[in-house]
């Protein structure tokens, strides 16, 4: 719990500064001096030094940089001094306020005898000890007369004090404040020097141990810049939102409603501290969407096996590329409106995008693991659906809004992309259904798939070909650009040449492999219906082996059990055809070995069946001795 109160202390203290750096960079000078000399604070001597004012802007810039970067320890001490100082300021405008109204009642007798006095000084006192109480437990001190100096006119007036006399405490009263405050800042001014130089030693001793990138690193994790940024953002948002709403009587219609709020964030996004807050705020909103994606399709298994690459800073970089490309923060609020909501239109579909890339391998699973949960399925496929229609209307609703040219087609062309994507993922997980609703295994179930892959491939092919038909037209009919034509090229060899290349590779690898499937079948038939035309002989001796060998190694028993086809088979000499093919010994089992490649026979013999291979490939003898 206490870490993380110091998580949120650490973050919530220093948007007052990235606050103060908007502040600074919306205020224009030299239009705030013009604007003074027309105005009748011109004589006033604090607006006729004009340097001043610019030399005091640039330190406002340091002062928010020092307490953007001030340890969180400091920064709590920091804050709890100016909250001191605060209360003070408060007990001072009670204590004048106290003493306008008795000299408004000129009343001096005793309290209790008028009840509007006795009211005002009860009031009064009851503030002035809650202030000197507040006081002392924000500086952890006992000494609580240190801030009970305005205590001093309530004194006075209790015992009847003339009223010109109490004027003269209360002034008094507020001198000795300032006093204090003077000598407790004067006690510490080498403070922030101490500070810088503790700093400085520790940033040199960083960068000589670990580097410059370590440096960075440690800041980004200390300051918790992009949490920092995200929050100032949406504090930015939630005034721009309560300003408009506090100036309108009546509530905006529904129409209206997703024009403020483009408005809205195009008056938060003017500067480069507010359209940093709005890349993070996008970042976190993304990470959030992807993470209920997964929760959706998964549940608390999800979180077990997270995955790094959906993060949500794509969606954000995105955002912050397009900006800067696209000049955002010097166009007016109404045209930054409007280019807003094409750059969130890429946004959400990139969004889209990484849904379906967490989705995609999860749906297949699920349909090819024949699981039989009912939520599951569901699960997966509503989520499927929703991508599949949800960028086809967004793509159709940008279109009312918009006219049609080169750029907002390559928007468009992303959302039909993921709606394609979508559908092919539909049709396999179809396809495995259908194989568990019929009990059996589909028939060339793996070239269906192929298919499906296939058609749904060469649809996104034929988009990205329509796109570049569509810019090379606008290209040469219309106005030509080079940012236009480096788009064409760019997205002709990435989207368009890569793709062919991949596809055609594809094609010839999975005719290969279906051109090698039917010839290992083909063989297979083959060498089954050779093994049952031709049975081998039993004890047939080898073609090149001597009879009396044959004998000798068979034993004494062979002697015996041969007959007289066999011993007449012995004699007759075997048929050379016109290429015999050459034997060779294996010396490892003392078999005989043929080389595959002299296995045929010549048409001279092609009448008899031919001799079976053996499982290495090699020529039987006793083949060639029965074609004998």
């Amino acid at each position: 719990m206490k870490a993380r109160v110091e998580a949120v202390l650490n973050v919530g203290l220093r948007i007052p500064s990235i606050m103060l750096l908007e502040v600074l960079y919306r205020w224009d000078v030299s239009s705030f001096f013009q604007k003074i000399q027309r105005s009748s604070l011109n004589n006033n001597p604090l607006f006729q030094y004009k340097y001043i004012a610019l030399y005091l802007h640039y330190v406002g810039y340091i002062l928010s940089l020092v307490l953007l970067t001030l340890p969180r320890q400091h920064l709590v001490q920091l804050y709890l001094y100016v909250l001191t100082a605060l209360l003070l300021f408060a007990g001072h405008q009670l204590s004048r306020d106290y003493v306008r109204g008795e000299l408004d009642s000129g009343y001096e007798g005793p309290l209790y005898l008028e009840p509007l006095s006795m009211n005002r000084f009860t009031t009064a006192l009851i503030g002035q000890v809650v202030v000197c109480t507040l006081c002392s437990c924000v500086m952890q001190t006992k000494q609580i007369w240190l801030f009970s100096a305005h205590l001093l006119p309530l004194v006075a007036r209790l015992c009847l004090v003339p009223l010109e006399t109490i004027v003269f405490i209360n002034r008094f009263a507020m001198i000795f404040t300032g006093l204090e405050v003077l000598y407790f800042i004067a006690s510490n001014l080498l403070v922030p020097y101490n500070l810088a130089k503790t700093a400085y030693r520790e940033l040199v001793q960083v960068v000589e141990v670990y580097g410059l990138l370590a440096l960075g690193m440690s800041l980004w994790n200390q300051l918790v810049l992009p949490v920092l940024f995200m929050c100032f953002w949406l504090v930015l948002f939630a005034l721009q939102i309560y300003t408009y709403f506090s100036t309108r009587d009546q509530p905006p219609s529904r129409e209206r409603l997703l024009f403020l709020f483009l408005t809205s964030i195009a008056e938060c996004c003017s500067t480069p501290y507010s359209l940093l807050g709005l890349v993070f705020t996008v970042s976190f909103v993304a990470l959030g969407v992807l993470t209920l994606c997964k929760f959706y399709l998964q549940g608390y298994r999800a979180f077990m096996n997270d995955n790094a690459m959906h993060r949500g800073m794509t969606e954000g970089i995105t955002l912050l590329i397009l900006a800067v490309q696209t000049g955002l923060i010097e166009l007016q609020v109404i045209h930054r409106a409007f280019l807003l909501s094409i750059i969130l239109f890429v946004v959400v579909a990139s969004i889209l995008q990484s849904m379906l890339e967490i989705a995609d391998p999860i749906v297949l699973a699920l349909g090819a693991s024949r699981d039989k949960s009912l939520w599951k399925h569901f699960r997966a496929v509503s989520l499927c659906l929703f991508l599949l229609v949800f960028p086809a209307y967004m793509a159709y609703m940008i279109c009312q809004f918009f006219r049609m040219d080169f750029w907002l087609l390559i928007i468009i062309s992303s959302s039909i992309l993921t709606s394609l994507q979508v559908l092919g993922t539909l049709l396999i997980y179809i396809l495995f259904m259908v194989e568990e609703f019929r009990k059996a295994p589909v028939e060339n179930m793996d070239e269906v798939i192929y298919c499906v892959n296939g058609t749904y491939r060469l649809l996104e092919f034929l988009v990205a070909v329509c796109v570049v038909a569509y810019g090379v037209s606008e290209t040469l009919f219309g106005e030509w650009t080079v940012m236009g034509s480096t788009i064409i090229l760019v997205h002709s060899y990435y989207n368009v040449w890569l793709r062919a290349q991949l596809g055609w590779q594809s094609f010839l690898g999975c005719t290969c492999k279906k051109r090698v499937l039917c010839a290992t079948a083909s063989s297979k038939a083959n060498y089954s219906q050779q093994a049952l035309q031709v049975p081998p002989p039993q004890g047939t001796p080898p073609a090149n082996q001597n009879p009396a060998e044959a004998e000798q190694e068979q034993g004494e028993p062979q002697v015996e059990l041969d007959t007289e086809e066999d011993t007449e088979a012995k004699n007759t000499p075997p048929v050379k055809t016109s290429a015999e093919p050459e034997l060779e010994t294996d010396l490892l089992s003392g078999s005989l070995k043929i080389q595959p490649k002299e296995c045929d026979v010549t048409a001279e013999s092609s009448a008899d069946p031919p001799g079976d291979l053996d499982g290495d490939g090699s020529c039987s003898t006793s083949d060639v001795h029965s074609s004998s």
